[in-house]
């Protein structure tokens, strides 16, 4: 099976926290500091043996000497390839670039607060930078203020004359060097000039098996509600890829949930819930690790961590 990695694009660095307009006033934006590659990381020396300091006085003390370190070194050589292999993919890993994230959120941002969680034990190779939201006053925009991640409201309010365009928010983003977008509980439409901004790179979860129970007007509670009264026996998160339209972008991954004969949608919403938080912070991982690869047919498929012959 042919595969390819995914590709995105970058934007040039920064060497200064942007200005972004909100409104009509303008706010100067910092964000907190992020790893790099050349700063964070010992760089890593291989070393075949460690040499005994010794005195010599005579030959015998230089035979036993030289003989010490012989023996040193052939119990380093003796190391596997697999245990080399295993010390090369460590140090790679600490040498990758730890990923910038950009979350959207319209309400109390649940998988969101995941996410971060993730990123600040370390399980994530990512940081999140920038939240995006249509709601300024919403739980996930008050979690970010108060973990110092600049907020951005977009789009504008209808009351307000002032805001950014999906032009501006392109802009916004690319001056934050957003690698990726996850959409978590976003209520509006992406605008086509970020999709092409940021091609295979916006990721949506939906809670959902999709194609099933999605489009537009499919969410929170009317997804669970729409589940039961179908008869489905099953449901459960899904996270796919962003395109210009609700709910149809590639599925890249899901996860099963049965559902009850006696469920409540309040009941399946919290049974999907605890799926979702599980679900989306092992992608982001994995995409942080740039462990998406793509089938022949288009098909996403993620790596697995342990064995990357393995996919799923």
């Amino acid at each position: 099976m042919e595969i390819q990695h995914i590709v995105s694009g970058f934007s040039p660095k920064l060497s200064s926290a942007p200005s972004i307009p909100i409104g009509k006033q303008l706010f100067s934006l910092k964000f907190p500091s992020l790893f790099s590659s050349s700063s964070s990381y010992p760089s890593i020396q291989s070393q075949n043996f460690e040499e005994v300091p010794s005195i010599s006085i005579g030959k015998k003390d230089e035979f036993y000497s030289s003989r010490r370190r012989r023996v040193r070194c052939s119990s380093s050589s003796s190391n596997t390839a697999a245990d080399r292999n295993k010390g090369n993919e460590v140090a790679g890993r600490r040498r990758r670039r730890r990923k910038k994230l950009a979350v959207f959120v319209s309400g109390g941002g649940s998988n969101f607060k995941s996410i971060h969680e993730a990123s600040k034990r370390g399980s994530l190779h990512g940081d999140i930078v920038v939240l995006v939201t249509n709601k300024s006053e919403c739980g996930g925009a008050e979690y970010a203020r108060s973990h110092s991640i600049p907020v951005i409201v977009f789009p504008k309010p209808k009351a307000e004359s002032d805001g950014l365009s999906p032009h501006d928010l392109v802009a916004t983003l690319r001056r934050f060097e957003v690698d990726f977008i996850l959409l978590a509980g976003y209520l509006k439409l992406i605008p086509a000039e970020l999709i092409r901004a940021y091609e295979r790179s916006i990721f949506n979860i939906h809670p959902s098996l999709l194609p099933a129970f999605g489009g537009k007007g499919c969410y929170g509670m009317k997804v669970h509600k729409a589940v039961i009264a179908s008869g489905a026996r099953f449901s459960g998160p899904t996270i796919h890829f962003v395109d210009e339209h609700y709910d149809t972008g590639r599925i890249l991954a899901q996860r099963v949930v049965p559902v009850l004969a006696n469920d409540t949608a309040e009941e399946l919403a919290a049974r999907v819930l605890r799926e979702e938080h599980q679900l989306y912070v092992e992608v982001a991982e994995a995409l942080c690790e740039d462990r998406i690869v793509w089938r022949k047919d288009g098909v996403p498929l993620i790596q697995s961590k342990e064995n990357p012959n393995k996919t799923y």
